[in-house]
């Protein structure tokens, strides 16, 4: 049964897995990002979409679910606390393993100009909203909830968690809507499954104590910097067929 309550997913899973300060090894942030590395050598990153960030451990001892930054630092966390665990993940990438030209209304929030570009190459109609970006391809934000509800599948950034906009856009969407969480920040834990219409989540894990990982972060580099040292992967309750189609 999917969870349809509004139940913020970061108080959901730090009411189950808690933030344990004695498990972080570094907090290391940038412009960008923001990355954990636990003492177990798992790293996790969450974009801080312009919020500036401490880097002293000691002043997330007490989280505050309402305060930007600390969600950033959280979800960071979650990022590295959950998402090795390979039961249900394999890698992947979405735009392989999803075959977009079942959809009749495909809608993306949160640009993503490498995924918009196969969707361009491969002339796949796609509408992209961004509240942070103003460039010619994104739609007015004022016709967001007129599309969700109208769309059969939705590509949704996995900042939507920490910036409080995840569960306005998922209890919008219709009732055989699909959607497909994407992006490094992404927490790839059963939990998110739970919560209305998510299908897939598609994120990244990185090599134990690769400081290269950090070092772009805190050189204030991006995704496409850091990715490359990342393995893309795909999280689903069963089995994930070859050829998602």
């Amino acid at each position: 049964m999917k969870n349809q309550n509004n139940t913020d997913p970061l108080e959901l899973l730090l009411e189950k897995y808690n933030f344990n300060l004695r498990k972080i090894n570094k907090l290391t942030t940038g412009a960008k990002y923001t990355a954990i590395l636990l003492k177990n050598g798992n790293i996790g990153v969450c974009a801080n979409l312009g919020h500036k960030i401490i880097s002293q451990i000691d002043k997330y001892l007490n989280i505050d679910l309402n305060n930007f930054s600390h969600r950033i630092v959280l979800n960071a966390y979650f990022n590295a606390l959950l998402n090795y665990d390979d039961e249900f993940c394999k890698s992947g990438d979405i735009f392989e393993k999803i075959n977009f030209r079942k959809y009749k209304h495909i809608i993306m929030i949160g640009l993503f100009k490498p995924i918009v570009k196969k969707f361009q190459e491969n002339n796949i109609p796609l509408t992209v909203f961004d509240y942070r970006k103003s460039e010619t391809l994104i739609t007015s934000n004022s016709k967001q909830r007129q599309h969700l509800q109208e769309a059969d599948t939705v590509i949704l950034t996995a900042t939507s968690i920490f910036n409080l906009t995840f569960l306005n856009i998922t209890n919008n969407t219709g009732d055989n809507c699909e959607i497909f969480m994407l992006g490094p920040s992404s927490i790839m834990i059963k939990e998110i499954l739970q919560y209305r219409n998510i299908k897939m989540i598609f994120g990244s894990t990185f090599k134990k104590f690769d400081d290269r990982v950090l070092e772009i972060i805190r050189n204030n580099g991006g995704t496409r910097e850091f990715l490359k040292y990342g393995e893309k992967r795909i999280f689903k309750i069963g089995e994930i067929d070859e050829n998602l189609s």
